[in-house]
């Protein structure tokens, strides 16, 4: 039996829903059984590749609907976790027990754990440390931005180097190892400890750069750093350089995509915040409330400037008539 999981890749939640996906299914739908794991990113045209669902079950976690039939497993927590209105009135009418979906979870890996729990009787104890830490890090729960930048925590290593690597194989790699060992022991590891070093120093690097690439305005900070390789910094260093902002916008680039990343301040005190993933839908992209992306073709960058300066104006506006 092949079962292949479709996760969202460089990102510390889809690793743990997609390892916690592999535990559970071995050990109360069936044994015997091969996994394989494949990454999936949102950009520009298709997310989907229809022939890659060619395992005998597909599972997709912590990413976008798919209606093809060839997906027998599902769970997303995401706001904009429908591409149309035809993918939401597929999944409502599917009577299948196998597919979630609840936008009330902060990560994907809590909300697996409790499905997994309550409908199948699975025990999520053992790798409870993996599903506290996918909390923390996707609903941005720590206690302040300098805990959520200075990286102590093996859990925020492991974010760092999943958010950073550029070999496929990688977290393919790492997944099978989150759904079995402690978080510290995975740190140690050789394939990922030797990349650490590197990593820390392009992280306090990315700091200092930031600091000269950041106009703070109403509230809202905005960045671009396309000419740079820093799709994956860490995004809570705009509120750790200024603790008083709303809102961020950022513009980065990558091999296949240019990235705007809109986000809001975990630390903020305000109540009135604009929903960000509804600005992100009109734009192509989508998120959550407080935090969303939008992915342009990376030829388009002139077009996800313009789309990041207009964000930046709506926030601005958003933050000035609300008087804060």
């Amino acid at each position: 039996m092949k079962v292949k999981v479709f996760y969202h890749d460089k990102c510390f939640d889809g690793a743990c829903s997609a390892a916690l996906f592999s535990r559970f299914y071995r050990e109360r739908i069936r044994e015997d059984v091969g996994f394989t794991f494949s990454g999936l990113l949102h950009r520009a045209g298709a997310l989907f590749d229809e022939s890659k669902f060619d395992a005998d079950e597909n599972a997709i976690v912590d990413f976008k609907y798919s209606s093809s039939p060839k997906i027998t497993w599902w769970f997303d927590h995401h706001e904009s976790a429908f591409l149309t209105s035809d993918d939401a009135a597929h999944f409502e009418q599917d009577q299948s027990n196998r597919k979630f979906y609840d936008p009330g979870f902060r990560s994907c890996t809590k909300f697996l754990a409790t499905i997994a729990e309550q409908r199948f009787g699975f025990n999520p104890q053992p790798v409870a440390e993996m599903i506290k830490w996918a909390d923390i890090i996707d609903g941005a729960l720590y206690d302040n931005a300098r805990t959520a930048v200075e990286m102590r925590a093996p859990a925020m290593k492991l974010t760092m180097v999943i958010e950073a690597a550029k070999d496929h194989a990688f977290v393919p790699r790492l997944i099978p190892l989150l759904a079995t060992k402690p978080l510290a022991a995975i740190v140690e590891e050789p394939f990922v400890a030797e990349l650490l070093p590197a990593l820390l120093e392009r992280h306090e690097g990315s700091i200092e750069l930031m600091k000269g690439r950041t106009e703070f305005k109403d509230g809202t900070i905005f960045f671009d750093v396309t000419d740079q390789d820093l799709e994956g910094y860490n995004k809570f260093v705009p509120y750790y350089l200024y603790p008083d902002s709303l809102y961020s916008v950022g513009l980065s680039k990558s091999s296949f995509r240019t990235k705007v990343s809109v986000g809001s301040n975990p630390w903020a005190r305000e109540e009135r915040l604009v929903n960000l993933a509804k600005i992100c839908e009109r734009y192509g992209g989508g998120g959550h409330a407080r935090v969303g992306a939008i992915s342009f073709d990376v030829k388009q960058e002139e077009a996800a400037r313009k789309a990041a300066r207009e964000i930046v104006a709506e926030l601005r506006a958003s933050v000035r008539s609300n008087g804060c």
